[in-house]
């Protein structure tokens, strides 16, 4: 860890965990070098530490300086990317590697960072009743108490399936603001959520009371603003045209992502990039307020239980 990072974790700030998988694969460069820096200042402006976690030389760092994000970004470099269950090969062929949710979750949780922030999630691919195509990000999710914003998931999932798959995981969804689960570009996808929090002070109240109950992550879903988001007719005929090419192509797994980000990037002209690129940061942010509201509670709960015990 970052001596930031380890100092905040020993006083009882709050820290919020970043992936790295945005930048080295998400995003073109050199955007992708400047959102980088944009979503740790989202973090700060929202009163927490940032902790982009990535693997450099088979090293888990935690905490990246401006080299290190540097590095990631060089679309020159060959950066694996890394989910939970290629970490320790990562580590122990010593190489680079981004972080994807599920990477990022499993190591924050390793060293008790509650909050994650990231764009969106991975979930159950179209027609997976036959490919068996599904995110790492939803099994990780069932065991690692964490506390993740993003907004929603890609339109080339099947969101109807994920929100399925995470509700029998017993992984809890709750709407920043709206009870209608986010489309990545768009505001709603079509699907309704039974609960939703109005403040950052409620999701961390809530969060805390969830893992009293249970062991699984805790996503809160934060749709990106109604003035940034996507024409929805655009948004459309992207998404056909992701579908098709991807389809024609054979794109299965870890391309799946990067294919469709690409393929978004050119039939929107670049618009969908920047989308991308105001949620992302927006999310940092709301994840930093959640994580200082969080640090906040247990730092109250424990004077009060100082207090009970020396009275």
């Amino acid at each position: 860890m970052s001596d930031e990072v380890s100092t905040a974790l020993s006083e009882g700030r709050g820290v919020v965990a970043l992936e790295s998988s945005l930048i080295a694969h998400g995003l073109p460069s050199p955007m992708n070098l400047v959102v980088a820096h944009e979503c740790e200042a989202g973090v700060r402006e929202g009163g927490s530490i940032p902790a982009t976690i990535a693997v450099l030389d088979g090293r888990v760092l935690v905490g990246l300086d401006a080299r290190d994000l540097e590095r990631l970004a060089d679309p020159g470099r060959r950066v694996a990317k890394l989910s939970s269950r290629d970490l320790g090969i990562a580590v122990a062929a010593g190489v680079d590697g981004a972080t994807t949710v599920s990477g990022s979750v499993t190591v924050a949780k390793s060293v008790g960072i509650d909050v994650m922030a990231t764009g969106g999630l991975g979930g159950v691919h179209r027609d997976a009743n036959v490919t068996y195509d599904e995110s790492a990000d939803l099994v990780t999710l069932t065991y690692n108490s964490v506390l993740v914003v993003a907004s929603g998931v890609k339109s080339i999932l099947d969101i109807g399936a994920t929100l399925e798959r995470l509700d029998t995981l017993g992984v809890a969804v709750v709407g920043y603001k709206t009870r209608q689960f986010p489309g990545f570009y768009l505001r709603d996808s079509g699907f309704e959520l039974d609960w939703s929090v109005e403040s950052a002070d409620e999701a961390a109240a809530a969060f805390a009371r969830h893992r009293e109950f249970s062991i699984t992550s805790f996503i809160v879903a934060n749709p990106v603003a109604i003035a940034d988001q996507l024409d929805r007719h655009l948004h459309d005929e992207a998404l056909e045209s992701a579908l098709t090419k991807n389809h024609r192509e054979g794109v299965r797994g870890k391309a799946v992502s990067p294919a469709l980000l690409a393929e978004f990037a050119s039939h929107t002209g670049g618009v969908s990039v920047q989308v991308n690129r105001d949620l992302v940061v927006a999310n940092a942010e709301l994840g930093g307020a959640i994580a200082a509201s969080l640090a906040r509670s247990l730092d109250r709960s424990r004077e009060h239980h100082s207090r009970r015990c020396s009275g």
